[in-house]
């Protein structure tokens, strides 16, 4: 398991956020699951609970290591309730997911029996893929394969978030998967 050390990063959410000590619940569902990730990420583990999202599907995203998901009538995607994430944190998470996501309010079910709670979460939205979408991602095959260089790529992105004029995580993991002086990805 790779891991990188923690630096600092002084990310400032947007200037409308209108509770400056607000705490969020957020649903994670694919590379979010991973501890290395949200350590990058954020700078910590959040306390999380396993959690199962109703009504959506996840998928495998053509050209992509990391997923998506939709809503879809009678299914079901597992994943994580993070809990407390502050309003920076979240700021950070918004700039990860990027153009291709919209950010919904669900409600999630905690598999520790308890009641449902309503969370934030990341849907697909981008349709300038129609068809990219297919089968179903799995995260333990991603930790096998893939993980270790999605945590390097995460600290790329988040070393970009430090500059004035940082690249979105979309050019961040293209200029990643990408090899270099070419066009083709190196994933498929």
């Amino acid at each position: 398991m790779s891991s990188i050390a923690p630096s600092t990063v002084v990310v400032a959410p947007p200037p409308h956020s209108d509770q400056p000590d607000s705490l969020h619940n957020v649903f994670v569902y694919g590379t979010l699951l991973a501890d290395d990730i949200l350590r990058v990420l954020l700078k910590r583990i959040p306390q999380s609970s396993s959690a199962v999202l109703h009504g959506y599907q996840r998928f495998s995203i053509r050209g992509r290591v990391y997923p998506a998901i939709l809503p879809v009538e009678n299914e079901r995607v597992t994943g994580k309730v993070l809990f407390g994430i502050t309003n920076p944190e979240l700021y950070i998470l918004d700039m990860f997911e990027d153009v291709e996501y919209e950010k919904s309010v669900v409600e999630a079910s905690l598999l520790d029996g308890s009641d449902k709670l309503r969370a934030l979460t990341y849907v697909w939205n981008n349709n300038r893929y129609p068809g990219f979408l297919y089968g179903e991602w799995n995260f333990e095959e991603w930790k096998q394969s893939r993980m270790d260089e999605f945590v390097q790529m995460t600290g790329r992105f988040v070393e970009e978030l430090q500059l004035p004029e940082p690249k979105s995580r979309v050019a961040t993991y293209e200029s990643f998967y990408h090899k270099e002086g070419g066009d083709s990805p190196l994933i498929t």
